[in-house]
């Protein structure tokens, strides 16, 4: 019963620590961003020459992909179990299924987006936000 009581007193630190390390990076990524005729440039290679052009977009994207998985972390510690349940979808779903579903519906929101509106993703954003939520909620 103590494990139990101890668990339920420490997962804050552990989500502290996920978003203390979360802000960290992102504050190191936007700290080393090029800048072309004194202005930011947001789409520039950070590494110049690299094997990959990592821009800072797409810094943030994986960086917030491993954000959401260890926030999931965080909550199957704080909240063991997330047993399967079946919603509108007819099948049995967990909290990690959940997260690919959403994230997979994402992508193809934000690739629907790019073809049949262009290349300003806020609304694509949010709308996936809501996807996700929705996403969540009933499945």
């Amino acid at each position: 019963m103590a494990t139990i009581a101890t668990r339920k007193n420490r997962w804050p630190v552990a989500l502290a620590a996920v978003l203390v390390v979360y802000l960290t990076a992102a504050g190191l990524l936007f700290s080393v961003l090029p800048a072309k005729d004194g202005k930011t440039d947001w789409f520039a290679p950070l590494i110049p020459g690299g094997w990959m052009a990592w821009s800072f977009p797409t810094a943030m994207f994986f960086l917030t992909i491993f954000a959401l998985l260890s926030l999931m972390a965080v909550w199957e510690y704080a909240r063991p179990g997330g047993n399967p349940r079946v919603g509108i979808l007819r099948f049995e779903t967990t909290r990690g299924d959940r997260l690919f579903v959403s994230l997979l519906g994402s992508a193809f929101i934000h690739l629907a987006w790019l073809g049949l509106v262009g290349a300003n993703l806020w609304w694509a954003v949010a709308l996936s936000v809501i996807y996700a939520v929705g996403v969540f909620r009933y499945v």
